[in-house]
C-alpha cells in the first residue's frame, strides 16, 4: 500500500535519514491505589516501506523506530488461561508533511471536513461508471468557497478510511490498511508540525476483544484517548499528539471501553464491567475466571477526573454503547442490550455530574414496550428530539421532565434512521436521515419545533451538522438524477442557499463534520 500526504499550496518536504535518535516514551507516574504497569522498552530499528508517487508528491519516512512495551505482573496463583498478546507502545513509520500555514497555525474560522474516494480526475461525465483508483483524500474547505479546499491527507486504499479529528483542527488520527500489513494500524498526525507516526499496530486497531471502540480527542487536541487490549483486559490509554508517550489511566484489570472527553477536558466518561468483575487477571483478588465465564457485553458508566485520576460510578444502569456529553455538566447514555432477545428495548438517561441526579427520559404515559432512538439533545440539556418506536413510529420533542412538547408523525424515518442536530446556540434543529436512508429534503425547525425550511429532494438531507458558530449547516445529499451521486452541501443556519461543496470532484464523498472556529 502506498501512503500520501498532500497540500494545496506547498510541495511536500521529505527526507530519509540513515539513523535517528529514537525518542523514549516516559509514561507519567500516577499516585493511585490502582496497579500500574512498568514498561520495558525494547528498541528495534525497522526500515519502513518507501512511499512512492504516481499522481501527487509522496513522503518518504524519515525513519522507523519501534518501541515495544512488555507489561509483566506477578499473579498470586498460576494463571488459568493464556494472556492475549499485549498491544505495546509503538511510535514508528514516521513521516513529515508540509502543512499550509492557514491550517498549521490554527483554524480560526470553521471549515468543513470531508473524504473523497476514487476521484476520477479526467472524467467529464459523472454518470459514467469508471474503475476505482483506490485513492482517498481528506479535504478541509471554507463553507463559503468550495474551490478553496485543502487536501490534508491522501492514502491509497480500497478500504474505507477511518478518520478522527480534534475539534480545534490541530490534529487527527486515522486507521491505515494495506495488503502488505506490516504498516497497518492507528496513526496520529500533528497538523501543527506535520509529523505523523503509528501508535497502535494491527489490521483492525479499533477492534479490541470484539469491541469496536473509536478513539476520542481531548478538547484542545493535545491527547487521544484509546482503549487497548492488555494481557487479560482492556485499559484506556492517553496518547500525546506529539508522540511523546502514552499513559494507562484505568489499569485495574477490568474491561474499560468507549472513553469520551468532557467539553472542558476535566473528565473522561467511559463504560466498565469493574462493578461485576474487578479483574480478569488470574490470581488477583476477586478475579473472574475467563476459562469459565463469558466476557462482558455491557457495563456501567464511570467518570474519571483527569487531573487527579479519581474514578467514580455514575449509575447502576447497564449500557452497551458509548456515553456522550450534552454539555460540561450533563452526560447522556442509553441502556438496553440489542443482544437481549427477551428485552431489546432501548431507554435513554441523563446524568448531572454536579448534583448526581440521574434520570430516565421518557413520557410519563409512554408505552412500556417502546424504544427511544436517535436522540438529539439541545445544548442546555433541557429538551430532546427522538424517535419513538412502538406500534407506531413518530418523532417526539420532550422536555427533560418527560413533558411532550411536540409530536410529529409526518416525518416517517425507519428505526435508527433519523439524524438530527441542534445548533450550538440552541435556536435551530436540522432533521435528516442517515445511512443512505434519507427520504426528505432540507428540514430545519426552530427550537420550538416551528417550521423554517421544508425543502424537497433532490438533494435529500443526510447527517446534518451545524458549524461551531451556528452559522452554517453541512449535510450529505443524494441526487438520484445523477446515478445516485452523493455530495456534501453547506446551507445557511436557516437551511437556505445550499452550496454543493464537492461538485467538481468525482467518486464517493463522505461528510466528517467541522473543525476550527470555536464559538
Amino acid at each position: 500500500m502506498r501512503s500520501y500526504f498532500a497540500s494545496a499550496f506547498f510541495a511536500i518536504l521529505l527526507g530519509a535519514c540513515s539513523a535517528l535518535s529514537q525518542p523514549t516514551p516516559t509514561p507519567s507516574a500516577t499516585a493511585t491505589s490502582r496497579p500500574t504497569a512498568s514498561p520495558t522498552a525494547t528498541d528495534t530499528a525497522t526500515p519502513s516501506p518507501t512511499l512512492t508517487n504516481t499522481a501527487l508528491p509522496s513522503l518518504t519516512p524519515t525513519a522507523t523506530a519501534t518501541f515495544t512495551a512488555t507489561y509483566t505482573f506477578t499473579p498470586s496463583s498460576t494463571p488459568t488461561i493464556t494472556p492475549y498478546p499485549a498491544v505495546g507502545f509503538v511510535f514508528d513509520n514516521w513521516v513529515v508533511a508540509d502543512i499550509p500555514d492557514n491550517v498549521k497555525d490554527g483554524i480560526s474560522n470553521p471549515m468543513v471536513v470531508y473524504l473523497n474516494t476514487n476521484n476520477q480526475q479526467t472524467i467529464a461525465n459523472i454518470a459514467t461508471a469508471q474503475p476505482n483508483t483506490g485513492i482517498q483524500t481528506l479535504y478541509l474547505a471554507p463553507p463559503s468557497n468550495p474551490g478553496a479546499r485543502i487536501p490534508i491527507l491522501e492514502l491509497a486504499s480500497n478500504m474505507r478510511l477511518e478518520v478522527f479529528l480534534a475539534k480545534p483542527g490541530n490534529a487527527l488520527a486515522f486507521v491505515k490498511r494495506d495488503e502488505q500489513r506490516r504498516s497497518n494500524g492507528l496513526y496520529i498526525l500533528d497538523l501543527s508540525t506535520g509529523f505523523a507516526a503509528r501508535v497502535v499496530p494491527g489490521d483492525s486497531p479499533l477492534v479490541q476483544r470484539g469491541f469496536y471502540i473509536e478513539p476520542d480527542w481531548s478538547p484542545d487536541g493535545s491527547q487521544l484517548a484509546v482503549s487497548v487490549t492488555t494481557g487479560y483486559d482492556i485499559d484506556i490509554f492517553l496518547y500525546a499528539k506529539d508522540g511523546s508517550g502514552r499513559r494507562n489511566i484505568t489499569a485495574v484489570g477490568s474491561y474499560d471501553l468507549w472513553p469520551r472527553w468532557s467539553p472542558d477536558g476535566t473528565y473522561i466518561a467511559f463504560v466498565s464491567d469493574r462493578a461485576d468483575c474487578p479483574s480478569w487477571i488470574p490470581g488477583e483478588e476477586n478475579a473472574c475466571d475467563a476459562a469459565t465465564m463469558p466476557p462482558p457485553s455491557e457495563g456501567k458508566v464511570y467518570l474519571l477526573e483527569v487531573e487527579t485520576d479519581t474514578i467514580k460510578k455514575i449509575s447502576d444502569v447497564y449500557v452497551s454503547e458509548p456515553p456522550y456529553w450534552i454539555n460540561e455538566q450533563l452526560l447522556a447514555f442509553a441502556s438496553g442490550n440489542p443482544l437481549d432477545l427477551l428485552d431489546p428495548r432501548r431507554r435513554i438517561w441523563r446524568a448531572d455530574i454536579v448534583t448526581g441526579d440521574v434520570r430516565e427520559i421518557r413520557p410519563a404515559d409512554g408505552s412500556a414496550s417502546a424504544s427511544y432512538l436517535s436522540e438529539a439533545w439541545s445544548p442546555d440539556g433541557q429538551t430532546v428530539l427522538l424517535q419513538v418506536a412502538d406500534e407506531t413510529n413518530q418523532l417526539l420533542l420532550l422536555a427533560a421532565d418527560g413533558t411532550i412538547l411536540r409530536q410529529d408523525s409526518a416525518l416517517d424515518f425507519p428505526r435508527f434512521g433519523m439524524s438530527a442536530a441542534w445548533s450550538p446556540d440552541g435556536q435551530r434543529i436540522a432533521i435528516g436521515g442517515t445511512a443512505g436512508q434519507c427520504p426528505y429534503g432540507v428540514r430545519v425547525k426552530a427550537g420550538t419545533y416551528r417550521n423554517i425550511a421544508t425543502g424537497n429532494p433532490p438533494p435529500s438531507m443526510c447527517d446534518p451538522t451545524f458549524s461551531p458558530d451556528s452559522q452554517y449547516i453541512a449535510f450529505s445529499g443524494v441526487n438520484p438524477r445523477v446515478d445516485g451521486r452523493n455530495d456534501v452541501y453547506v446551507a445557511n443556519y436557516n437551511g437556505f442557499g445550499s452550496v454543493n461543496m464537492t461538485a467538481a470532484l468525482r467518486g464517493q464523498m463522505e461528510l466528517l463534520g467541522w473543525v476550527g472556529g470555536r464559538p
